[in-house]
């Protein structure tokens, strides 16, 4: 090529030879929210380095415990929450529900049901896909959380409070769909 002068084909050929414009398809949406595994797994971590330093502070017999305990405690109730939620889209995919995965991990919900695209069966075992998490967390707090320590009492009740919060506001649902009532709609349940 000499300088200055620039080799260009002729129209009619660089057209012929051209590749045809393909669009590019929408990447397929995740069908596992990789945003909150990420950030759960990170407020799992962190709680049991919460754990770790309340037992350092007990241990030295630290006022530190003042600030130890309570956190610890608050964070093992966010994180049994959130195995609460996990339990529910668990069993919605095991029942092949269509769900709405959030595009953020700072949605409250792990996912949203639809209402509309599934059934009463779904939604039933959906349901107890949660609650089936919950008697599994207690029950797992209540074999390894040191129960005689400020930590322990304040993540047990903490957790209890929220398990009785979940059953005020998600049995009454459950049991109206189980008596052949509509499946309900808001906050986490979408429509068409």
């Amino acid at each position: 090529m000499m300088l200055g002068v620039s080799q260009t084909k002729p129209a009619s050929q660089s057209k012929a030879n051209a590749q045809p414009k393909v669009k590019s398809q929408p990447k397929a949406k995740s069908m596992v929210p990789w945003k909150h595994v990420a950030r759960d797994a990170g407020l799992l971590a962190l709680t049991l380095f919460a754990w770790q330093l309340d037992g350092t502070a007990r241990a030295a017999e630290s006022a530190l415990e003042w600030v130890t305990a309570p956190t610890a405690g608050a964070l093992t109730a966010i994180v049994g929450y959130l195995f609460h939620e996990w339990g529910h889209l668990l069993a919605a995919r095991a029942t092949g529900s269509v769900v709405r995965l959030p595009d953020r991990a700072s949605e409250v919900f792990l996912f949203n049901f639809h209402s509309d695209r599934n059934s009463a069966r779904q939604f039933l075992a959906m349901s107890l896909g949660g609650y089936a998490a919950s008697i599994l967390v207690i029950a797992l707090l209540l074999v390894v959380l040191p129960l005689d320590t400020l930590a322990g009492k304040i993540a047990l009740t903490l957790v209890g409070l929220g398990v009785l919060a979940t059953a005020i506001l998600e049995l009454p649902p459950f049991f109206a769909v189980l008596r052949g009532g509509p499946l309900p709609r808001g906050t986490a349940y979408v429509g068409d």
